[in-house]
């Protein structure tokens, strides 16, 4: 039996203190999505388990390995997702959305479960980001959706990132290809791991991306996808290249890159950091041109990617990214005694529902002391105490916590109209301060430090 306060293997907890990471993050992203036409789609937690071993492809390590699968109280064979897509193909298809006008843009963010083992960045229940779009087969598709991958690395400001991109083809090419490569591992195979020898006969191409040292150095000579491309595929590859320098999104073509899931076809492509230790991708996705047919659906051409948000986090964190936070408490009600407590609480809650004002008061009964050195650990921006005497001259001071200077307020009926046009009109000053100097700092030749 497990410890009941440990959280299982493989999962974390998301605590109050860094969860506004997350949710920059994910803010980024899905404004970034957004701005090129996508809108959010959200889809079950877990499916058929049949979706996942047709997609995903069942000689993938993910579906023999990976997967938690178990049957439900009615004997149904169920997976919690470890992947994104093919639920988002599953509810498209099931929803008709595929007569709809094209191209069909849709991103996520998703809870995803894979066992395997636990390691820096990587978890057994994991969230990802993802985007998928149907409906083109054109090119700039392709450039298009690395270039929104590109867009929410760089407006996170992420370092040290760099494009690598391949095309495996389609199945007319890697037909021929993987006899090729099958041959060359055939004489080699003495020197394979367990994992490749399995995949030799299933899937040779799957042993190109093996992080054994031995099948990664045994790799490096292997015959080159890009070697074995029909015209139409080599064209298509061509294409998204040159779509690639019109954005000036720089790039590196690697034939290695092959993706773990069977469903890709042609364009893949990660964005590598070395920034984790070893090389290491924070963003991955590519075509996927027959999957929707797989399921039942029509043939429709389509992309995506995923991003992990853990690793992504912990590449953030390691590079000193600078983390957009949540704004502060506006206003802190100190109160002392019963009448004034009670006008503290009626105070704070019309602020909060008539203006949209943060606004906190006392519900623990602390002393005034205790009260002020709170508002200070939450970082209220003004602060206020209210005792009988405040009650009777129907008066109040409110304090600004930076500067410590103080405004005296009526405590009549507009006093919270009037005291929320007070902080607006501080905060704005205070901004309108802080451009100034940076003005002044700029015309004075300084160099600013990007945040």
């Amino acid at each position: 039996m497990g410890n009941l306060t440990n959280a299982p293997r493989g999962t974390q907890d998301i605590l109050p203190v860094s969860s506004y990471k997350w949710r920059y993050i994910e803010r980024v992203a899905a404004e970034e999505a957004k701005a090129f036409g996508y809108r959010e789609i959200r889809t079950p937690v877990f499916e058929h388990t049949e979706l996942f071993v047709r997609s995903v492809g069942d000689g993938t390590d993910v579906v023999q390995k990976e997967m938690y699968t178990f049957d439900d109280r009615g004997g149904r064979s169920v997976t919690l997702k470890p992947e994104g897509t093919a639920g988002v193909v599953r509810a498209l298809l099931e929803h008709g959305c595929f007569n709809d006008p094209m191209p069909l843009k849709a991103f996520y963010i998703t809870p995803c479960f894979r066992y395997e083992k636990p390691q820096a960045g990587r978890f057994r229940e994991f969230h990802q980001f993802g985007v998928e779009a149907f409906g083109s087969s054109s090119p700039l598709i392709d450039a298009e959706t690395i270039a929104l991958a590109q867009a929410i690395l760089t407006r996170l400001g992420v370092p040290d990132i760099h494009l690598e991109i391949n095309s495996i083809g389609c199945p007319e090419c890697r037909s021929g290809y993987r006899k090729e490569l099958r041959a060359y591992f055939e004489g080699r195979k003495d020197r394979l791991c367990e994992t490749c020898l399995s995949r030799l006969d299933k899937n040779p191409m799957r042993i190109l991306d093996c992080k054994n040292p031995d099948c990664a150095e045994i790799a490096k000579d292997a015959p080159k996808i890009t070697d074995y491309l029909c015209e139409d595929c080599r064209k298509h590859f061509e294409s998204v290249r040159l779509a690639l320098d019109a954005l000036g999104i720089s790039y590196a073509v690697n034939p290695s890159i092959v993706r773990g899931l069977d469903y890709y076809t042609r364009t893949v492509f990660e964005f590598i950091t070395t920034s984790l230790g070893s090389q290491s991708a924070v963003c991955a996705g590519g075509r996927y041109d027959g999957l929707v047919e797989e399921l039942g659906g029509p043939s429709v051409p389509a992309l995506g990617f995923g991003m992990g948000l853990e690793r992504l986090l912990l590449l953030m964190e390691k590079t000193n990214c600078v983390f957009e936070e949540e704004p502060p408490c506006d206003i802190y009600f100190g109160s002392m005694g019963e009448a004034p407590a009670g006008v503290a609480a009626k105070l704070t809650a019309k602020l909060r529902t008539d203006f949209g004002v943060y606004a906190e008061c006392d519900l623990m009964g602390r002393s005034v002391k205790a009260q002020m050195k709170y508002a200070n650990k939450i970082g209220a921006r003004f602060s206020a105490i209210i005792g009988e005497n405040e009650l009777e001259q129907k008066k109040v001071s409110i304090k600004n916590m930076v500067s410590g200077e103080t405004k005296e307020m009526s405590l009549d009926k507009d006093f919270t109209e009037h005291l929320a046009d007070f902080m607006a009109y501080e905060q704005l000053y205070n901004s309108c301060e802080d451009m100034e100097k940076m003005f002044q700092m700029t015309s004075q030749g300084e160099q600013l430090e990007r945040p």
